[in-house]
């Protein structure tokens, strides 16, 4: 670990931009910092894990970190980053999302410790009752339209067809007003955010020095693509969330486990608290073994565990040794639904199985397995079948429903790992 949060940052390539003077500051003593994020789901995704853990980086050094959920700010829209506008939320979802999100904030940084624990705050609790009379004479003459529209967040909308709503504008104001918020009740210093934020906190910097003359300072981190230019965290089923609800453990485990190579060390050092001469030993055998893919498999070990404990991890390593032929007895029906959803599938009659069952060969043919009965004998024959990733011996063979697994599901494989899902119904 390096001596200091800022030069441990700075090796994780963590440090996009920075107002004058943070490296000092964050050498010279222990500050409060906060970062926020907005409350639009239900639950936090992947992207969110880079602030949340470079804030528990700050902890970890001494800091004081406070976790600010956008309760007050969703109602509005950020307009940062985005190229239309934001479906406006009613406050009743704004406050569930709240609850859930905080609970996610728990994995990541510790409010236990009696030295600098973590705080959560809710910018509802003091933006939602603004005068807002009160607030244009106090807080928003302090910014000139041309500053505002000189920003990056807002600049790149006006520059589209349908433009910037007014209410979007005032953004800008609010997470500013929450700058200011901060460092009169907690004596909140140092803003962070992604580099997509850079034109909010730096407005928030300039609100502190113009009605409390003190200087108060921002970094953003950079934002995070995969070495293809293609935007972290989203795969062809959407985003990858942090609710097991939303992204199983599993697909959770999955998404970090099929890294490229050309991303695994950034990642490593983006995403885990792994020090310096892990990583390095990781990146090595990167280079040497990649077929091994040792970095990845340590990327998902380290993430799901954080994410979702140890008992899950065990559970989605089982799962994915499922599609090399392992021990599938003991996954739940949903776990079995999720490992194979994108493998053939087909349903079959539950009376099919009773009694003496149903003849492996005819079950083949029926699945597509196999494209006849003769076609199907010879694979049983040739030892290349797979009931359950358990190898069919019996030369006249039957499925029955001892085979079920959670009593619905077969799981049939021909060769290494050509799958096919039988979902048994009735």
């Amino acid at each position: 670990m390096s001596n200091s949060i800022f030069e441990e940052l700075q090796w994780r390539g963590m440090v996009y931009d920075k107002t004058d003077g943070v490296q000092d500051l964050l050498a010279r003593e222990k500050v409060t910092v906060y970062n926020g994020f907005d409350v639009t789901a239900d639950s936090l995704h992947v992207g969110h894990i880079v602030p949340l853990v470079a804030l528990a980086r700050m902890q970890r050094f001494g800091h004081n970190p406070i976790a600010l959920a956008g309760g007050g700010t969703t109602m509005v829209g950020d307009p940062s980053g985005k190229t239309s506008e934001r479906t406006l939320m009613s406050l009743e979802a704004i406050q569930a999302n709240t609850e859930a999100i905080k609970v996610q904030l728990a994995h990541f940084l510790d409010f236990e410790t009696k030295i600098n624990p973590a705080r959560v705050l809710n910018n509802a609790d003091w933006l939602a009752s603004l005068n807002l009379i009160e607030f244009m004479r106090d807080i928003a003459k302090n910014f000139t339209v041309n500053y505002m529209l000189a920003k990056d967040s807002v600049r790149t909308r006006l520059e589209r067809e349908e433009g910037l709503s007014f209410t979007e504008f005032t953004y800008m104001l609010l997470q500013s007003y929450d700058f200011l918020y901060l460092y009169d009740h907690y004596g909140c210093r140092l803003q962070t955010g992604g580099s997509e934020q850079w034109g909010n906190i730096t407005a928030g910097v300039e609100l502190v020095r113009r009605m409390r003359g003190e200087q108060a300072f921002g970094m953003v981190y950079p934002l995070i693509t995969k070495a293809d230019g293609t935007k972290f965290g989203k795969t062809e089923s959407g985003a990858v969330w942090l609710d097991p609800k939303r992204t199983s453990p599993y697909r959770f485990y999955q998404f970090w486990l099929n890294t490229e190579d050309k991303d695994v060390v950034n990642y490593l050092k983006y995403f885990t608290f792994l020090e310096h001469q892990t990583i390095e030993d990781l990146a090595a055998a990167v280079v040497e073994h990649p077929e091994a893919r040792e970095a990845q498999r340590r990327l998902a070990s380290v993430m799901t565990q954080t994410m979702h404990g140890e008992t899950a991890l065990a559970r989605a390593e089982q799962a994915s040794q499922a599609l090399f032929g392992g021990d599938i007895s003991g996954l739940s029906a949903a776990e079995i639904s999720d490992i194979f959803s994108d493998v053939p599938s087909c349903e079959l009659s539950k009376t099919q199985l009773e009694g003496d069952g149903l003849p492996v060969a005819d079950l083949l043919v029926s699945a597509g397995v196999a494209k006849s009965k003769g076609e199907a004998r010879r694979s049983l024959q040739e030892g290349g079948i797979y009931i359950n990733n358990r190898r069919v011996s019996d030369p006249n063979p039957s499925a029955t429903l001892t085979d079920l697994l959670e009593g619905q599901f077969i799981v049939l494989r021909k060769g290494k790992k050509n799958y096919t899902l039988v979902k048994v119904i009735g």
